[in-house]
């Protein structure tokens, strides 16, 4: 087994939080395949993509707390390998109910092996900038991985988006089975021994991250479908999604340049309105420079706010439980955005999106202010964090 620091050890873990992540890439066209090929309608596709987010939010909060207690590697393959299956069935076009139920328990195994491989991130010399360098990775993964969804999905038929993440899941398994780290025994031991109740502040900083995602996925969940409704060519909301992941590569390595030199809990707070922004422009544009533009800038949005906040969760629970639950975080979120968003399109129009994206935002600054003034009157750690 690889030590957490190595080369090999690094690489499985990147391939673990690429499957693991791949919702973030593949939403906007997951839902579009869903609604064009399944003949799905809005809120059934989001109910279905509910399921799998729900079910990783589950695992990651049952997981989470026990992350200094259970064997990872055996996990974390297992988990991928399961989610391989799961993915594989959903291709074959089969009844509601069963996809519901595919969808259910693949996100369920996701969520396991993503909750343990960032829990071992946080244990890491340094968790802010090997999750920079993760998301750096996610980056480059998510162009490879949009491009040839775009031309599998056009060529073989909408339902072979699902092959592809089926053989992704696969080389995460296989890859972590070969590399996946070890911790080191005597720190970990020395966790076990006392682990303290995280503090008001902590949890209000989780509630943020909840809201960061879930406000990213109400808006990208339906990125394809709105440029569709706006009237633009499949040529346009092409390029616009190999914009968004391409945008995808940059924040990572930007927040690792800047970790010394911004503030995280500045970060946190500014981050969020930019999301607003975005997303307002997004749900009300004609303009398909813009609507391409934006959509970058809404994934530049969350990637580097939640790598200023994952680097901040780190330092404020140093037993990494907290940030073992960021699946938890994200997915429940994620989980929630789907079918909120598909409802809101159904019943009343894609610009409810932008307006619901705004009321999420105002509550994120509200719990990420919380989190600021508690770390400014604790010097100590605000020395740490570099202020």
């Amino acid at each position: 087994m690889k030590n957490l620091n190595s080369k090999t050890g690094i690489l499985a873990l990147m391939s673990a939080h690429c499957a693991g992540m791949v919702d973030i890439i593949a939403l906007p066209i997951w839902i579009g395949v869903l609604i064009s090929t399944y003949k799905f309608d809005s809120q059934q596709a989001g109910g279905l993509v509910t399921l799998f987010l729900f079910g990783a939010t589950i695992s990651s909060v049952i997981l989470a707390p026990l992350f200094n207690r259970i064997p990872k590697k055996i996990i974390v393959c297992s988990s991928f390998f399961i989610a391989s299956l799961c993915f594989f069935l959903i291709s074959i076009k089969v009844d509601y109910i069963v996809l519901a139920l595919l969808h259910l328990f693949g996100g369920f195994a996701v969520g396991a092996g993503l909750s343990l491989t960032h829990g071992m991130v946080g244990q890491s010399k340094n968790p802010h900038k090997l999750f920079s360098l993760l998301g750096t990775a996610l980056g480059i993964f998510g162009i490879i991985f949009m491009g040839s969804s775009i031309f599998v999905t056009k060529t073989f038929g909408g339902n072979n988006l699902f092959i592809v993440i089926s053989i992704i899941m696969f080389i995460a398994s296989l890859t972590c089975f070969l590399f996946f780290p070890h911790l080191n025994h005597n720190h970990s031991l020395s966790i076990k021994h006392a682990i303290p109740k995280l503090r008001k502040h902590i949890w209000f900083c989780i509630l943020g991250i909840s809201l960061l995602s879930m406000t990213q996925a109400m808006t990208i969940s339906f990125f394809d479908q709105i440029g569709e409704f706006r009237g633009f060519s499949r040529e346009i909301i092409s390029i616009a999604l190999m914009i968004y992941v391409s945008v995808c590569i940059f924040p990572a390595p930007l927040a690792a340049f800047l970790q010394n030199k911004f503030n995280a809990t500045t970060v946190i707070c500014l981050g969020p309105v930019f999301q607003a922004i975005f997303a307002l422009t997004i749900t009300q544009t004609t303009n398909p420079l813009i609507y391409c533009i934006t959509g970058g800038l809404m994934a530049f949005t969350i990637l580097f706010t939640h790598i200023f906040a994952f680097g901040l969760l780190s330092k404020l629970d140093t037993s990494s439980r907290a940030v073992a639950a960021t699946p938890a975080m994200l997915m429940f979120g994620s989980a929630i955005a789907p079918i909120l968003s598909g409802s809101l399109v159904k019943y009343i129009g894609f610009e409810a999106i932008g307006y619901a994206a705004c009321l999420l935002v105002f509550i994120q600054v509200c719990c990420f202010y919380y989190v600021r003034t508690k770390v400014q009157k604790s010097s100590i750690l605000e020395s740490s964090l570099n202020a």
